[in-house]
């Protein structure tokens, strides 16, 4: 079968961070850069990916999931087969097996060119060069998600599409993952397919959505901390990946059904892409994107959590980069998070993670609407949590979700707070002082932030003591006081008239939880509450 020459197995296209323990390998350096064969068997060395995009993180390790899950014998469990026992003999060994990985990569080394003219290319649709049109294609500038392309504005860089800078093969290989998780629906490339022409995409199985995932010391902790149990109805020869499907899938036909854990988190994708590669197969000269099926198949993932719309739809909570991290804990750490109106379900990762570690918790995700619009990329990490998980502590569990309620809500009352001084100042009951809102938001979370992890640390993980030693009157208090600064912060210019400070007065009211007329008569904030995103 004709091939390229870029092999994701051995060429580097993977940024990592070495352990400070590691050993050099016999250059005597550390590479920046590694393959994927190179980042397997020495994932117990690496202490992490270096993934500056964080959609790009958050679907590579998906991959990196799968990939784990084969070469380590993690692909079925039932009666005869321990799942969770063979990955306690896994993380004892230390590494990931040497010759499952060697074995592996021979099998499969033709699916893992990066560029394969002539042959089948990872993760992409050697068809497209003749089902679109080829003097009508995405360019690279469309490829790089963090470069502006057509009319859109500059985002990260400037560049031109009459002159783009050409890619690397890293660079590419990493938005190619984004596209296939992350892209937008919306209008595409035409693809014609059995003489019937479309030009119509649904957006990625991750679009808007935040991941979470479990960090260990090591890569090696991390993978295998991220893996997923199979039901006991998992067949491990079905279950593949992309990548191991002897045919290329009938874009006319509904996707293919997902099979287990392994072909859940890689064979969802919406979209199918094709790059040119350069001569040299060094850089990525242009590139086909557009649909791959014409229909859409419900979003399935293990790692986010899912909400219920208020019209009763099941939904992944979205990136927003306004939100911290620290807001979601008790819903990481629960199976049965506080009841609220949107009913939220705890990343089923989350279930058997701490049987591997007790580490910290990352957050990946793209603050996106469903088509065009790229806000933010989200990452952000925690301190050491998972010990704190249901199954390990479920006496101070609870603890962690009413130190995040106390929190939440006098964040809210001070947003309520400031808008209502806003109005009454103003004299005009529908001003929704989204200025004064955000200034205060600015002010309050970040030091709410600081004032949950620091209660968070002291909370007991012994069980001699009744809600982990939590104290709620002095919880209350301290988030209180961090809510009136931020509103005599915010509203004391306007106290130096009479208007303003009968205006300040009234409103202050609120911090407290109000009169029950007051409350009854408050507007809703203006921030999007238990909406559904638009896919």
């Amino acid at each position: 079968m004709p091939t390229g020459t870029y092999n994701l197995i051995d060429q580097p296209c993977v940024p990592v961070r070495w352990k400070p323990d590691s050993t050099a390998s016999g250059t005597g350096t550390f590479p920046d850069l590694v393959g994927l064969r190179e980042l397997l068997l020495r994932s117990h060395e690496i202490e992490s990916l270096a993934v500056a995009d964080a959609p790009a993180h958050a679907a590579l390790l998906r991959v990196l999931y799968a990939l784990t899950a084969r070469v380590a014998n993690l692909t079925e469990q039932g009666p005869e087969v321990d799942w969770d026992e063979r990955r306690l003999e896994v993380l004892d060994v230390g590494r990931l097996p040497p010759g499952e990985i060697e074995a592996y990569f021979e099998e499969f080394k033709s699916r893992f060119f990066l560029f394969a003219p002539g042959g089948r290319p990872w993760m992409q649709d050697p068809r497209l060069a003749q089902q679109c049109d080829a003097t009508n294609t995405a360019g690279v500038n469309k490829l790089i998600v963090t470069r502006p392309s057509g009319n859109n504005h500059s985002w990260f860089r400037h560049d031109t599409d009459n002159a783009p800078v050409l890619p690397t093969a890293p660079e590419a290989f990493l938005s190619l993952l984004v596209w296939n998780y992350y892209g937008p629906s919306g209008r595409c490339s035409s693809r014609e397919v059995n003489g019937v022409k479309s030009a119509s995409a649904t957006a990625g199985p991750l679009r808007t959505a935040l991941s979470y995932h479990p960090e260990g010391d090591s890569l090696f902790e991390t993978l295998l901390a991220g893996l997923v149990p199979p039901d006991e109805s998992v067949n491990g020869q079905e279950d593949l990946c992309p990548w191991e499907q002897d045919d290329l899938p009938d874009p006319d036909r509904p996707q293919r059904e997902s099979r287990g854990p392994r072909s859940r988190h890689t064979g969802r994708s919406q979209h199918a892409l094709l790059l040119l590669p350069d001569e040299d197969s060094t850089y990525v000269r242009d590139a086909f994107i557009t649909w791959a099926y014409r229909e859409r198949m419900p979003r399935e993932d293990d790692y986010l959590i899912w909400q219920t719309s208020q019209q009763g739809n099941r939904y992944p909570r979205p990136a927003d980069s306004g939100r911290a991290l620290w807001r979601d804990l008790d819903a990481l750490l629960l199976h049965h998070p506080p009841a609220g109106s949107a009913h939220p379900q705890q990343p089923r990762v989350f279930r058997t993670a701490v049987e591997v570690c007790e580490g910290r918790v990352r957050a990946l995700g793209f603050d996106q609407e469903g088509q065009a619009k790229d806000t933010q990329f989200v990452d952000a990490s925690t301190p050491l949590v998972l010990g704190y998980a249901e199954d390990n502590d479920s006496r101070t569990v609870p603890a962690v979700g009413r130190l995040r309620q106390f929190g939440e809500m006098y964040g809210r009352r001070l947003d309520r707070a400031v808008k209502r001084a806003w109005a009454a100042y103003v004299r005009d009951a529908k001003a929704d002082g989204a200025a004064w809102g955000a200034e205060a938001a600015a002010r309050y979370w970040p030091r709410a932030e600081t004032e949950f992890w620091a209660r968070f640390r002291l909370l007991d993980r012994t069980g001699d003591m009744a809600d982990g030693g939590f104290d709620p009157a002095a919880t209350r208090r301290a988030f209180l006081r961090l809510a009136q600064e931020a509103y005599d912060a915010v509203t004391e210019p306007v106290t130096r008239t009479v208007r303003g400070a009968k205006a300040v007065s009234q409103a202050r009211l609120d911090l407290y939880g109000g009169t029950p007329k007051n409350r009854a008569s408050v507007p809703a904030p203006s921030a999007k509450k238990n909406k559904e995103p638009t896919a």
